[in-house]
């Protein structure tokens, strides 16, 4: 065993960020299917809308040196990203670990792991999202294991660092930067159509119509039954 690091990745382009900021994140959920973050993972502090650059971090359980050590790399706009090696029972993420991000511009911490001091994370209004929430926290122990700046494993989803992290009160989201860059068109497109069938269904229009899923049902209802005899 041994604590491996990874150089720090490079900056996020902040215009990439900040159009992300301005659409629904649940659009992309029409356009993809990877990347989404086990829902179990849910926000702990609401309301909340973020988008930033990954800093990951893997730590052996119940050690939490390297999250401490993690808080150090971040800068202004970084995430904190932490796989905790499946375990539920020990938090690595309180509130002394979320003053330490936020004192250094971090937008927040993903961790696939619970936490603890949820009412000082509240008053903070820093958000953190994670499976839940504990009193038996990690310790200090120095395990010779770990990793930080390397891909982790966080809700099912492998993230580099330098990803962009997208997380608001319905989940969390991890792309790499030239794929979020790729495909922002087509969420730019979506997004647009979105606002003029929401425009159209107040004035009275159909769902069914305007998502074309009548024609689909019409379709399913006109085929024959390929399990009938003939």
């Amino acid at each position: 065993m041994s604590v491996e690091m990874g150089p720090a990745p490079p900056p996020l382009p902040d215009e990439l960020r900040q159009r992300y900021l301005q659409v629904s994140f649940a659009t992309i959920g029409h356009l993809i299917e990877h990347g989404f973050a086990d829902p179990g993972i849910r926000a702990m502090v609401e309301p909340v809308k973020l988008a930033g650059r990954a800093i990951t971090v893997r730590i052996a359980p119940p050690d939490s040196t390297l999250v401490h050590k993690a808080t150090e790399l971040l800068r202004p706009g970084d995430v904190l990203v932490i796989e905790a090696g499946g375990d539920c029972r020990h938090a690595p993420v309180g509130g002394m670990v979320a003053l330490a991000a936020r004192q250094r511009g971090a937008l927040g911490i993903v961790v696939d792991g619970v936490c603890t001091d949820r009412a000082e994370l509240q008053e903070l209004g820093f958000p953190v999202f994670a499976r839940g929430t504990s009193l038996l926290t990690t310790k200090l122990l120095g395990m010779p294991s770990g990793a930080l700046n390397l891909p982790v494993s966080c809700g099912g989803v492998v993230v580099h660092p330098g990803d962009l992290v997208l997380a608001n009160e319905n989940g969390v989201l991890f792309l790499r930067p030239s794929e979020a860059a790729a495909l922002w068109p087509e969420v730019e497109a979506r997004e647009r159509r979105s606002e003029e069938r929401r425009r159209r269904l107040l004035e009275g229009a159909s769902l069914a119509e305007l998502s074309g899923a009548t024609a689909i049902l019409e379709r399913l209802l006109g085929q024959p039954d390929r399990g009938q005899c003939r």
